[in-house]
């Protein structure tokens, strides 16, 4: 397959269709979807590590050849320091349950802000899904379903949000799904830049790692000790061993 299809079906998969899935389990018995959205975010904390680990990284680092892992490296550690100013001043994290302390309390500006943040999310995440892409196929799948598994839990909780902002569900949806296809137009512009400068892609692969580590660590592995008990560890542990596995298994 050619790299722009594949970036192109990529893209509107993580993207579009995750923002359908959510659209179509936001339907389904509350007490089911508050039981099932947190093994979705361990399954996704164990994909975006595996991801990172298992596939950007030593996929950077042979590229970049001995003389680049210092500089691979500190892309990622670049990564790392970038994702936290943007966290910390436009809306980053994201909510996978219905009610989340993270948004502001007046409901019309939380619906906006998770508009507007979840667009730039896409956008970077399609930058990143098209370096990954270019650098090795097998890496560019690997991405896409961690990023595939991040998003679907995340745009249960960005349905939710919208909603209780006073959006009808139709205009959620159309929203979403425009916030979606931001994720397209980052891969686009990802393949015409990154073509022209195939040099940085190993670099733009450890960027990418970062972002992954990242949302796992800062955003997601925080959620999950809201869920104590010996069950319950047992049940996420098993869930980021199989993300992961799931990852290596493709790698």
């Amino acid at each position: 397959m050619h790299p722009l299809t594949a970036i192109l079906v990529a893209t509107t998969a993580a993207g579009v269709a995750s923002v359908l899935l959510a659209a179509l389990f936001l339907v389904t018995p509350e007490r089911h979807r508050l039981a099932a959205v947190p093994l979705m975010v361990s399954f996704a904390i164990g994909s975006l590590l595996g991801a990172a680990f298992l596939g950007l990284l030593p996929e950077a680092f042979s590229a970049a050849g001995n003389a680049g892992h210092r500089r691979v490296g500190a892309a990622a550690v670049a990564g790392l320091l970038v994702f936290f100013l943007i966290e910390k001043y436009v809306l980053w994290r994201h909510c996978h349950r219905d009610h989340c302390e993270k948004h502001p309390v007046e409901r019309t500006a939380a619906g906006t802000l998770v508009i507007v943040g979840d667009t730039l999310h896409n956008f970077i995440d399609g930058l990143l899904l098209a370096a990954a892409f270019l650098s090795n196929p097998a890496v560019g799948l690997a991405s896409t379903i961690a990023v595939a598994t991040h998003e679907l839990p995340q745009e249960v909780g960005d349905f939710a949000i919208l909603l209780q902002s006073g959006y009808g569900r139709g205009k959620a949806l159309l929203f979403n799904v425009l916030s979606g296809l931001g994720m397209v137009a980052g891969g686009l512009a990802g393949y015409v830049a990154f073509s022209a400068l195939k040099p940085v892609v190993p670099y733009m692969i450890g960027f990418a790692a970062a972002s992954f580590i990242y949302i796992a660590a800062a955003d997601l592995i925080p959620e999950q000790h809201r869920r104590l008990g010996l069950r319950a560890s047992v049940q996420q542990l098993a869930l980021i061993a199989s993300g992961a596995g799931l990852i290596w298994a493709i790698g």
